[in-house]
């Protein structure tokens, strides 16, 4: 017989690696056990990618600093060897400039910010300098402006209210006025422009949405009024037509400047990843100038945009860990292995219940399909293959159903795994064809029963956390996989067989 003294040795080294990793992690780099009420440090990552043409290249970006709301407490950038970099403040806001005597081909920039939640953020509201920047437009431009400024002058007490009702009029789509200009402009354009005729300052400003986990996000243009009563900047959302800056907007070139000015290159873009970190400002700040060492399993030190995909990766383990359980010790029947672990990862971009309607609409239009193509007796790969065509069609069908009749979550049943509802359509197809319609049900009910199991365990915020930030965990979750695999006895399920012997 087999010694198990090795796969104890094992199991005892996976568990006390990932409680010693977890406790190192917590103590020395003070991250903590449990997630707080407030996210308490934001990490913005912009990434700036372009094609070099051979020429000397010269980078402009802007770069935000403390503001409403935030306290920038560090900033860095990364970029090939050959180029040199600066993180400058000018009359015109901070920049970060890039540059290089020479490049050639795709390349890519990164400039990563620490931003601390401060409702008392110091910094100083500069004012405009100057009267504002003359406007021309054409006879009718003018004509639809004048027209719109009067009405708006009538419903406004000062500039502010002023610039609130003048968004409000570019909203209304049956103004013909707001129209004629937005045909030619951008509403971020044509509000400064009408401004300006009123010789009111305000400028364009990006607004970068907080949100975390977020991958190559982009920014979004705002206005900025100069308030000459408060002797202060007040912004405008031009999407909703809100003033005032909301908690998780932070304006990212907060002088009106231009966001990116690229010299030598083409095909320029910029996109942001966002990370929230769960630690005390106090820690952020310190740790961030340590030296990581061997011990620092994190995967923190990644670009933020691999991080935010790690987020969910990190999750997966879990998911695992559940349908292990279920099917060992409980004895639930799944259509699959782990296919309720991708389901419920996709529940988790649809929401709970527009994912079990979006599953149950696809799986169960799929199986009627699949009915008949079992009547063409056609060979696996061409019947997996059709399944898996009929499956993007029904995505498809459902999605722009859903738009059409305004139900916009329905929009994220394209998260769904095509290739793992394919093979489940075929599988519990040929189910129901060997073991009847019953077994069909037992399986795709115990299916869907896990995901959703695993969903909430994935939505749950300690589990998040401490996945995320805890690579000990994950050996913990493997040591308890490896003992759950281990187990021969009876599943609780199977203890129904015995019933009759305790009656009696």
């Amino acid at each position: 017989m087999t010694s198990r003294i090795p796969f104890y040795i094992l199991i005892s080294l996976l568990i006390i690696s990932g409680i010693g990793l977890s406790v190192y992690r917590h103590d020395v780099y003070g991250v903590p056990w449990t997630p707080g009420k407030e996210r308490a440090v934001w990490e913005v990552e912009a990434r700036v990618q372009f094609d070099a043409i051979g020429d000397p290249v010269q980078v402009k970006m802007s770069a935000p600093g403390t503001q409403q709301g935030f306290t920038l407490i560090d900033e860095s950038t990364s970029s090939p060897p050959n180029y040199s970099v600066v993180i400058h403040n000018t009359k015109d806001g901070r920049d970060a400039d890039w540059a290089t005597r020479t490049a050639i081909g795709k390349q890519v920039l990164y400039y990563k910010t620490q931003l601390l939640v401060d409702d008392h953020a110091k910094y100083k509201s500069v004012p405009p300098t100057g009267e504002p920047a003359e406007v021309s437009l054409s006879n009718p431009q003018q004509t639809a402006a004048t027209a719109l400024l009067t009405q708006a002058r009538n419903l406004s007490a000062d500039d502010v209210t002023l610039a609130r009702e003048l968004i409000r009029e570019l909203h209304d789509k049956q103004n013909q006025n707001a129209s004629v200009l937005l045909d030619t402009m951008s509403p971020a354009d044509v509000v400064t422009s009408l401004l300006s005729l009123e010789g009111i300052n305000s400028r364009v400003v990006s607004g970068l949405t907080l949100e975390d986990g977020r991958r190559r996000q982009s920014v979004s243009p705002m206005v900025e009024v100069w308030d000459k009563q408060h002797k202060n900047w007040q912004l405008f959302n031009l999407t909703t037509g809100e003033q005032g800056k909301p908690e998780n907007v932070m304006i990212w070139n907060q002088q009106g400047n231009a966001l990116l000015d690229v010299v030598g290159g083409r095909n320029s873009n910029i996109s942001f990843s966002i990370i929230a970190q769960d630690i005390t400002p106090q820690r952020a700040t310190q740790e961030k100038i340590k030296v990581e060492d061997l011990l620092n399993f994190s995967i923190h030190s990644l670009p933020l945009e691999e991080q935010a995909m790690f987020k969910t990766i990190m999750l997966v383990p879990i998911g695992a860990l559940i349908v292990v359980f279920l099917r060992i010790i409980i004895g639930l029947k799944t259509s699959g292995t782990f296919m309720p672990v991708l389901i419920a990862v996709a529940f988790v971009q649809t929401q709970l219940l527009t994912g079990i309607v979006g599953f149950l609409l696809i799986v169960g239009t799929g199986l009627i399909i699949r009915s008949y193509l079992s009547k063409l007796n056609l060979l696996l790969v061409a019947r997996i293959s059709a399944v898996i065509i009929t499956v993007i069609l029904i995505i498809s069908i459902f999605t722009v159903v859903a738009f059409k009749i305004g139900l916009i979550e329905g929009l994220t049943i394209t998260f769904f795994p095509m290739i793992i509802l394919s093979w489940t359509i075929e599988r519990m197809s040929i189910l129901w064809e060997e073991e009847g319609a019953k077994e069909v049900f037992i399986q795709g009910g115990g299916s869907l029963l896990t995901s959703v199991l695993i969903y909430l365990a994935m939505t749950t915020p300690i589990v998040r956390h401490l996945t995320f930030n805890f690579i000990g965990v994950q050996f913990i979750i493997l040591a308890a996989i490896l003992i759950l695999g281990n187990y021969t006895g009876y599943r609780l399920s199977e203890l129904r067989r015995f019933k009759p012997l305790t009656e009696d």
